[in-house]
């Protein structure tokens, strides 16, 4: 397909989702903030750089562009997971691995709690799902969603427990007493995550005329709240999450505020050589999704042939998910060695180092300038965090192998 299509068939600058077809057959699903400037990235020369020789391979083949619009960027994530799903487009689903990917889930409890699940976890839960919703590819673009939707419909999520209080406060619980209006909030969220807004401005209408009816007007009131915010979602911050790299169309993350991986080795003169690797999402440290790796290829202190190791191996498992970006401890050495690697794999993301003085406390970020300005706490938590992991493996190990 060539770019004057575009020409012939303007689309909205709004949000949606579209569709590229071969003879009436959907090839690919995507989402989009403004569907004009979407669709017309796929165009731009540097396409097999941004999204990989799969996407270049979609484009070719394509013979129509269609389109659904929709009221929010938060509509547009839900109803691109449910259509995927439905339709399993080729492009879409090539090298997925759902494991890897991000779940909602709502619990089979007498008051039941909405959560986010990543498919290998979805069979170990110690408590069953009575719906489930997904996948999504951008885990922190998912949680911002279920932030704006539990504004509108409070929910008890795994963590409120330890929070109560607090959630109460700012309206992130609702009134646990009243078990049928919490049961409405929850049947609300699933016709949501289904794609049902319709229906829920019935529901919603419904109740709010049943409870002024016998008088009560705060409940009437929150009904009331809830239509309004489900007619004005400020889905504002889902901007901040863009799309991001994700397994089956390699790199090409133009940010780094999503998934970063960092990286670090460690060793005493080269012994019980190890190497890790930290994940830090959308601010936070994801220990679930930590690795070790034992160095295999080197026997000396070589800190660069063992950091080409690991993210050689890492790079490999394309079920797991790509970063955004990837922080790496050192220096020029470490840059190069890492851009080599990705080089070699197919894989374009950006890289930032942290620079140590001789204490090993961060002097400076190399790296795209932008991005380390923007991202600096992330990227030194990140790099503390897996020097911290680097090192208590390394000790394991070490003593592990003194006691043989």
């Amino acid at each position: 397909m060539k770019s004057e299509y575009l020409k012939k068939n303007k689309l909205p600058d709004k949000p949606g989702v579209y569709f590229f077809h071969e003879k009436g057959e959907i090839l690919y699903i995507g989402r989009a903030t403004s569907l004009k400037d979407r669709v017309k990235s796929y165009f731009g020369k540097d396409l097999i750089e941004t999204r990989g020789p799969l996407l270049l391979d979609m484009v070719g083949r394509a013979d129509k562009i269609d389109y659904t619009e929709t009221d929010s960027v938060l509509e547009a994530i839900i109803l691109e997971s449910n259509l995927i799903k439905k339709h399993q487009p080729y492009y879409n689903t090539k090298e997925k691995d759902d494991k890897s990917y991000n779940y909602v889930c709502v619990t089979k409890e007498e008051l039941p709690k909405v959560i986010i699940t990543r498919g290998r976890d979805l069979g170990r839960s110690p408590v069953s799902f009575a719906s489930v919703f997904g996948p999504y590819t951008n885990g922190q673009q998912l949680r911002e969603a279920v932030k704006i939707v539990r504004r509108i419909f409070p929910f008890l999520d795994d963590k409120s427990k330890n929070y109560m209080e607090f959630y109460k406060q700012i309206n992130l619980v609702p009134d646990l007493d009243d078990r049928k209006m919490y049961l409405q909030n929850i049947r609300n969220i699933k016709l949501f995550f289904s794609g049902k807004k319709k229906k829920i401005f019935k529901n919603l209408e419904k109740e709010m005329k049943d409870y002024s009816k016998i008088h009560a007007f705060e409940k009437a009131g929150e009904i009331k709240r809830q239509l309004f915010s489900l007619k004005h979602i400020d889905d504002v911050a889902l901007l901040k999450y863009p799309y991001l790299a994700s397994p089956y169309v390699g790199g090409g993350a133009k940010g780094g505020g999503g998934r970063i991986e960092a990286y670090d080795i460690a060793h005493m003169g080269g012994k019980n050589m190890v190497g890790v690797m930290v994940v830090i999402e959308n601010g936070e440290m994801t220990k679930s999704e930590y690795k070790k790796f034992k160095i295999k290829t080197q026997t000396d202190a070589n800190d660069t042939g063992a950091l080409a190791e690991i993210l050689e191996r890492r790079l490999a498992h394309k079920e797991w998910t790509y970063p955004s970006l990837i922080v790496v401890d050192g220096g020029v050495a470490q840059m190069n060695i890492t851009k080599k690697i990705l080089k070699k794999m197919g894989v374009k993301i950006p890289i930032v180092s942290v620079v140590k003085d001789e204490k090993h406390k961060p002097k400076a970020i190399m790296g795209e300038s932008e991005i380390a300005l923007k991202y600096k706490r992330e990227i030194l938590l990140a790099n503390s965090e897996a020097h911290r992991f680097a090192i208590n493996y390394h000790k394991n190990m070490r003593n592990k192998n003194f006691l043989k």
